[in-house]
């Protein structure tokens, strides 16, 4: 199966300056085991990931806080390059981190800041496998302090790493351990998806 993996990072500060070829590492990790990279379709950290997702070969899909490309351009200021896909879901920053994750098998964080902490949040509670760079700085090595100190939920699907290949591969693992046992060829085969659209059989 093809996974959708999100990179959540910071768009400009330290970590941007410090984790942007980290950031690389898991764009190009995730497209070279070939699944696709979801991003919040901006600069930063989350650029570096879909540039080299690109690079690689891989399939990169952006979740922009515009209604337009025009908006994307002249209101937001963020870039169009790198992705297969943008979608514009014209529900600015904080309802396009949310469309982002729910539209994401899973979530990585790396660097960040409370944009990126609010994305990891909104994926653990939601119960969705969620993966920390460790050493990236900002929001992400701060997690395992507030996981303890907050006794987060769903802890079991938050996995933690310093190598990013690593990392991507834990993930994909438990992706794969949440599938195993479903028979997508049989469900392929449901009357359901044999429909026309006036609800006949076809």
């Amino acid at each position: 199966m093809n996974y959708s993996i999100c990179v959540s990072g910071a768009a400009s500060g330290e970590t941007v300056e410090d984790s942007h070829l980290l950031a690389s590492r898991l764009g190009a990790a995730i497209a070279k085991a070939g699944h696709v990279l979801t991003t919040g379709a901006t600069v930063g950290l989350p650029l570096y990931a879909a540039k080299a997702a690109k690079e690689a070969g891989g399939v990169s899909i952006g979740f922009s806080p515009a209604a337009s490309l025009r908006e994307h351009v002249r209101k937001y200021r963020l870039p169009i390059g790198f992705y297969d896909f943008v979608n514009f879901t014209g529900m600015h920053y904080v309802g396009r981190d949310l469309f982002l994750v729910q539209s994401s098998d899973a979530v990585i964080t790396l660097g960040g800041r409370f944009g990126s902490l609010h994305e990891f949040t909104s994926a653990i509670e939601n119960r969705m496998p969620c993966g920390v760079l460790l050493g990236s700085g900002g929001a992400a090595d701060l997690i395992p302090l507030l996981m303890e100190k907050l006794k987060a939920p769903n802890e079991h699907l938050v996995v933690m790493d310093h190598d990013p290949e690593k990392l991507v591969a834990k993930i994909i693992a438990m992706l794969d351990k949440e599938m195993d046992g479903i028979d997508t060829k049989a469900i392929e085969q449901e009357w359901f998806l044999k429909q026309d659209y006036d609800g006949h059989s076809g």
